[in-house]
């Protein structure tokens, strides 16, 4: 965009902002589009799911559903409750969306097509969604209720413990990379991540539908607990903002998966340059997302809702020393087997240069791929090893888990008759003992 606006006269620092202005333009206007389909979308995968049909009253296959709830939304009444602290109470919907609407500066679609190849964009991205963290803090703190603050206080208990795993499995195709810009993880998946570190990819995953809240993590909408959560005093377009950003939350996990896992953008022909190139890959892109995306859809819908006490426990207990055990065998695995790429290069162009079928299947292959070989088995024997060790722990913990419960349902409670009988008798026996 800089390249063309320039070659047609523009001054090239305009040139530079224009450009900037439309992609932060587009990439918004994209992400909150997705919302009103992603929504739809949703609920008929939802109703398939349920054995029902979903949306299909309004409009063909339900498509203007959405548009009638965001009418609805739009003409409800924006209450402010008394004695809210209201610069707070309005500026944390905002925060909100904008802490997700962020991370996307740091996406790339393509080979070319990138926000800002920040050269810290991992940590970028960990920093960018601790905002919502602190959005649901100032909406419990701002709507003057004490039930919002409880339920504020609830989540951003389980957000800050879950974004542990999190960061620990960021750190992982960050070391196989060695680098810590996104567009860099995406050229060095010469092989998808989540092939050579299963395990990592897993952790990532469910630790980001912990962050997200989503089920069975969605202990910020259990209305039977907690009424409502943190949202409870919010109405209108202000509820629907922190509704929207939940949606686009999900669906943004599913991107940086995709580009953290599955190779983002690359593919066959993706690596070409110009119009064609950016289209193949923002394609690719778009096709490994929606297959994370339906996933998290199936969990959402068939998994129920864990209890506060297991969420936790399942996190600090079993979530976090696994990334932490896991982290530690790719980092020592990892450097043992480090990837030459120089010899790997010399090998390709003398197999592709003596011809045949060994050259054939070199051009196939890559350099890059040879290259990623050996570190790939070696990472992979790791995590099943690691996974047969994940196995006999949990086996162990339900044992236990199902014996203390045995132990509980055994249990009796005494009568109060007996329980003032046993303790005349007692009492007895005391003063005869005098």
């Amino acid at each position: 965009m800089i390249e063309f606006l320039i070659s047609n006269g523009w001054d090239p620092n305009l040139a530079r902002a224009v450009a900037l202005i439309l992609g932060v333009v587009a990439c918004s206007s994209f992400g909150l589009i997705w919302v009103i389909f992603g929504i739809w979308l949703e609920r008929k995968v939802a109703g398939r799911i349920q054995d029902r049909l979903g949306p299909n009253r309004t409009g063909p296959f339900g498509l203007l559903q959405t548009f009638a709830d965001i009418g609805k939304l739009l003409t409800k009444e924006d209450i402010t409750p008394q004695g809210a602290d209201r610069h707070v109470f309005n500026l944390a919907p905002v925060m909100a969306v904008a802490a997700v609407l962020l991370i996307w500066a740091v996406v790339p679609f393509s080979q070319e097509l990138i926000g800002a190849d920040l050269s810290i964009g991992v940590v970028y991205v960990a920093a960018v969604g601790g905002f919502a963290t602190l959005s649901i803090l100032l909406a419990g703190w701002g709507s003057n209720n004490k039930y919002a603050l409880l339920g504020a206080f609830r989540v951003v208990a389980q957000l800050i413990s879950y974004e542990v795993p999190m960061v620990l499995a960021l750190l992982v195709p960050v070391m196989l990379s060695g680098s810590m810009s996104t567009q860099a993880v995406v050229n060095g998946q010469n092989i998808w991540y989540v092939f050579v570190v299963p395990i990592t990819a897993l952790i990532f995953l469910i630790s980001s539908i912990a962050e997200v809240g989503r089920s069975p993590f969605d202990l910020l909408e259990a209305e039977s607990e907690i009424i409502a959560g943190f949202n409870i005093e919010y109405s209108g377009m202000k509820f629907a903002m922190f509704y929207a950003a939940e949606f686009l939350h999900a669906f943004t996990i599913c991107v940086l998966t995709a580009v953290l896992f599955l190779g983002g953008w690359r593919g066959p022909g993706a690596d070409l340059g110009g119009i064609a190139g950016a289209l193949l890959g923002f394609s690719y892109l778009f096709i490994k997302t929606m297959i994370v995306y339906f996933v998290i859809m199936l969990i959402r819908n068939t998994v129920p809702r864990l209890r506060i006490d297991h969420m936790m426990s399942f996190n600090w207990k079993f979530l976090v020393p696994l990334s932490m055990v896991n982290l530690l065998v790719i980092a020592v695995v990892g450097r043992i087997f480090a990837p030459d790429y120089g010899a790997a290069k010399m090998w390709f162009d003398a197999e592709v240069a003596a011809g045949g079928l060994r050259g054939l299947y070199a051009s196939a292959l890559g350099w890059g791929f040879a290259a990623d070989f050996w570190r790939f088995v070696a990472l992979l024997i790791a995590n099943v090893l690691i996974f047969i060790g994940m196995q006999r722990v949990l086996r162990q913990y339900v044992t236990l888990d199902q014996r203390t419960t045995k132990d509980v349902a055994n249990s009796r409670p005494v009568a109060r008759g007996a329980v003032a009988a046993n303790t005349g008798s007692v009492s007895s026996e005391a003063a005869a003992g005098r």
